[in-house]
């Protein structure tokens, strides 16, 4: 027979559930710790691969513009190559067989004969002078100066020859290489050079398919919560027509790639790989997620607002647009934020409508051939040179800037405009 006390079962009972909530507070904040822990190796990860992309190294040589390889009424079409060549072998007078000519050339970036190409448009009457001019290092010096080739290695198991880091040691000594910042990274567009490859023209890409993307969603998602949440019938279309909704915002983005592909492109025969069908496509799947939000955002506002507006005379339409609308804008706008920020995270579907092309040029409007910031990481990752990794980790952290920024805008709309009831 139990001889206990009611007032001990009670206390015994209390302190088995209180030690059940001690354990499970631990298991959640182990949890929560454990999170934080990959996200700090994973931020530290893409920091440590990436940051070094933001300075890059040159080399200084005197360069003789000469007049018999420039041509003073279109240099434009000058041999631009060979005078920095023709630097090279001056520079190192003691090279002579076509072997290490070759290897010696590779010292410098082909990107090098652009910049005296620019120089000489920019200042005609650098013709025939003499130049002490920084141009670009080859990908693998910079890789070397950078720490990631190592010397100690096998020749035959490194992409630079022992010749070679030779002639860069005697530059070094000379004063000849020094480190800049990489404003390239960010005013050029891709290059198959991983030293001139730039960020510029994937920007410009998801700008404009971002513009396009909230031109058309904002207010057609706006318009459709209004109409769904305070005009709409309760009947079984309605109820058809909110369900869809919900199913298509959890549809996976690639299934919108291929509607876009066989609608926007094979259909209508849009342009292939331009921003114009990418905002489209990335219109309709943001588009579910504007509307769900809109309409949280619509229901957020009591009731009272409403029948209060409609007590005084005004019409259905008065309240909502004066009174219920205004009330609302800011959880609406912090889901339109939210949705943009999922948009410009976006690859899979704008793989599917050829933005993946290899794009030189800034796109200069919404019909040109362009790529997007999340796609050019993807093709970045997929190049064999060890530079090439280097950037892709610091267009990442380009992109999760720019997502930090648009989500920390949301999260400060909400805090300062939204009414607590």
């Amino acid at each position: 027979m139990n001889n206990q006390k009611p007032m001990d079962i009670v206390q015994a009972g209390l302190a088995k559930r209180y030690k059940k909530e001690k354990r499970f507070k631990l298991i959640g904040l182990s949890a929560i710790i454990f999170s934080l822990m990959f996200l700090v190796f994973l931020f530290s990860s893409i920091f440590l691969n990436g940051y070094k992309a933001f300075y890059q190294a040159e080399l200084r040589i005197d360069v003789f513009f000469d007049p018999a390889l420039l041509d003073i009424k279109d240099p434009a079409s000058a041999n631009f190559d060979a005078l920095v060549k023709k630097s090279l072998r001056t520079t190192f007078p003691d090279v002579k067989k076509r072997k290490e000519k070759k290897k010696l050339y590779g010292l410098v970036s082909t990107d090098g004969s652009f910049q005296l190409r620019d120089m000489v448009l920019a200042d005609p009457a650098l013709v025939g002078q003499n130049r002490s001019v920084w141009l670009l290092a080859d990908d693998d010096v910079d890789m070397l100066m950078k720490g990631y080739i190592d010397r100690n290695l096998p020749q035959s198991d490194r992409r630079i020859s022992d010749v070679q880091i030779g002639w860069i040691d005697k530059l070094i000594d000379a004063g000849r290489v020094k480190f800049r910042f990489n404003i390239g990274f960010f005013t050029n567009g891709d290059s198959r050079e991983p030293e001139s490859a730039g960020i510029l023209g994937a920007a410009m890409g998801s700008f404009y398919m971002l513009a396009i993307t909230l031109v058309l969603s904002f207010p057609i998602g706006i318009g459709a919560a209004i109409y769904l949440e305070e005009f709409a019938a309760k009947n079984r279309i309605t109820d058809i027509i909110e369900v869809n909704i919900n199913n298509l915002a959890a549809v996976p983005s690639i299934v919108f790639g291929l509607l876009g592909l066989a609608v926007f492109l094979n259909f209508f025969h849009l342009p292939r790989s331009a921003p114009l069908v990418g905002g489209l496509v990335l219109f309709l799947m943001t588009l579910p997620t504007i509307i769900i939000t809109g309409r949280v955002a619509l229901q957020s506002v009591p009731p009272s607002i409403r029948e209060a507006a409609l007590g005084v005379g005004a019409s259905k339409m008065q309240a909502v647009l004066h009174h219920v609308l205004p009330l609302a804008m800011p959880g609406m706008l912090t889901g339109a934020i939210i949705g943009m920020a999922r948009a410009l995270g976006e690859s899979a579907p704008l793989l599917m409508i050829g933005m993946v092309a290899f794009i030189v040029d800034i796109p200069a409007g919404i019909t040109d051939p362009a790529t997007a910031l999340p796609v050019q990481i993807y093709l970045w990752a997929d190049s064999p040179e060890r530079a090439f990794v280097e950037r892709t980790s610091a267009a990442i952290m380009v992109l999760l800037t720019f997502l930090v920024l648009m989500n920390g805008t949301a999260v400060y709309l909400r805090s300062k405009f939204e009414r607590r009831w």
